[in-house]
């Protein structure tokens, strides 16, 4: 498939709704559609042929169609199962390859079928725990330290302050004037 053209140079390339510079490489900005990695978007390139270094800026409206459509379908192409990122679907029952906004909106989803279900695994989702049997002794806290607040001991009041209690029998208010007299 002829990948260079004689058009001119697209600064930016929207494929599945992303826009692309189109000084990239075409393995970088395929890796950043939400859902495609390194080694998906490799095989792509290399199903369709394309070289993996050329940049995705003299890609022709030609392929950057056929991208799009393998993007979309890879089931068509012939990839394997175990490339997609979401294999027998609850809902559906079949393999899909999730993209985008899908990918957070299905994962909020299971989650609360989960909760709803009140299996073991919404519970834990539910406490905010590790959901997968990981180690919770020493790690995967959240939140500052608990302990006892390191303190020194009060500091101790002078005499005469304001928060000091008055000597007993001495009136309070014949001792300001005089203090006042002191200062200066």
């Amino acid at each position: 498939m002829k990948y260079l053209s004689t058009q001119e140079y697209r600064h930016i390339v929207r494929i599945v709704g992303n826009d692309i510079l189109g000084e990239r490489k075409v393995v970088v900005g395929l890796t950043q559609i939400k859902g495609i990695g390194h080694n998906f978007a490799t095989a792509i390139l290399d199903t369709l042929k394309i070289n993996i270094n050329s940049n995705i800026g003299n890609l022709t409206e030609e392929n950057v169609q056929v991208i799009e459509k393998l993007i979309l379908d890879p089931i068509s192409a012939k990839f394997p199962i175990w490339f997609l990122n979401r294999r027998k679907d609850i809902e559906t029952g079949s393999d899909l390859h999730l993209l985008t906004s899908d990918i957070p909106f299905t994962l909020r989803n299971d989650i609360e079928r989960e909760r709803v279900a009140a299996s073991w695994r919404g519970y834990r989702h539910m406490s905010g725990l590790k959901v997968r049997g990981q180690r919770t002794r020493t790690s995967g806290r959240k939140g500052g330290a608990v302990g006892v607040a390191k303190g020194g001991m009060a500091a101790p009041v002078k005499k005469g302050s304001a928060g000091a209690p008055a000597a007993a029998g001495a009136p309070a208010a014949a001792d300001a004037p005089a203090a006042a007299e002191e200062k200066k």
